[in-house]
């Protein structure tokens, strides 16, 4: 009879959560994250470049795969699942903080204290992500029909030049909107704590979204932050992202650092 691994339980903790963080403080993390960046910048321009590498061949890969009517859920799919694929930088910063060499090496391969957990939390998000891809292909077909996608170069100007377009992007970017919300609650805080505490996938992302309530202006401050900072890098081909992704990455290390007192 196969067994099912028990849940690591949290070690007891010698602090607590800080509560109703200064608005102002998403400004520090960020300008942290821009301080771990440049302490050996090789190693995080390095990630970035694998990550717009990646970003690459599966843009290239949809649309030799005729799926590129997918592009846009997929491009909003890459900030649900942005967390997770930035642990190398989370790993990055710890490693600075408390005094140990850093390089590309060890930031690939990481070795969180929670052990699989974080394995775990990963495919939650990945399943939030093609549910939320699913999602934008029934809204398609509700507002468009089973009619084929048109492509790229004539779906930009239907959405915003008809009505149908109109009303498809408010309802879309509602429902949109509850997704993105709901993965940032749950991944904001809870891949750093599975990186550097023992406990459960599920105990760090239920502590995550307490976290993001309990700090929800300097959270909206620094949610806000990062769309703008991501639609720059998108809007550069991707080569903006090679140094956005890692300022982002260490300074959400620093969001968390922000949350312990």
């Amino acid at each position: 009879m196969t067994s099912i691994p028990a849940v690591v339980p949290p070690l007891p903790r010698a602090y607590s959560w800080k509560r109703n963080v200064p608005r102002a403080a998403a400004y520090d993390w960020l300008s942290a994250g821009w301080r771990d960046f440049t302490i050996q910048p090789t190693a995080s321009i390095s990630y970035g470049v694998l990550v717009f590498l990646v970003s690459v061949v599966t843009i290239v890969g949809l649309f030799a795969l005729h799926l590129d009517y997918i592009l846009f859920p997929a491009f909003a799919g890459f900030m649900v699942a942005g967390p997770i694929i930035g642990i190398g930088l989370y790993e990055k910063s710890r490693r600075i903080e408390e005094g140990k060499p850093v390089n590309l090496w060890n930031m690939i391969f990481v070795k969180p204290e929670s052990g699989g957990q974080i394995v775990f939390a990963g495919v939650l998000l990945l399943g939030l992500t093609l549910l939320w891809m699913r999602a934008a292909v029934i809204l398609y077909a509700l507002f468009f029909g089973l009619q084929p996608f048109p492509g790229l170069d004539r779906i930009v100007p239907t959405l915003f030049t008809t009505q149908i377009g109109w009303a498809m992007l408010l309802v879309g970017g509602a429902v949109g909107g509850l997704f993105a919300a709901f993965a940032f609650a749950v991944s904001a805080f809870s891949i750093p704590m599975l990186l550097s505490e023992r406990t459960d996938a599920l105990t760090a992302m239920g502590t995550s979204m307490a976290l993001v309530w309990n700090n929800l202006p300097v959270l909206l401050t620094w949610a806000a932050i990062m769309l703008v900072l991501i639609f720059a890098g998108m809007i550069t081909g991707l080569l903006g992202m090679i140094v956005v992704f890692p300022v982002l990455g260490h300074g959400s290390w620093h969001a968390y650092r922000a949350m312990l007192s």
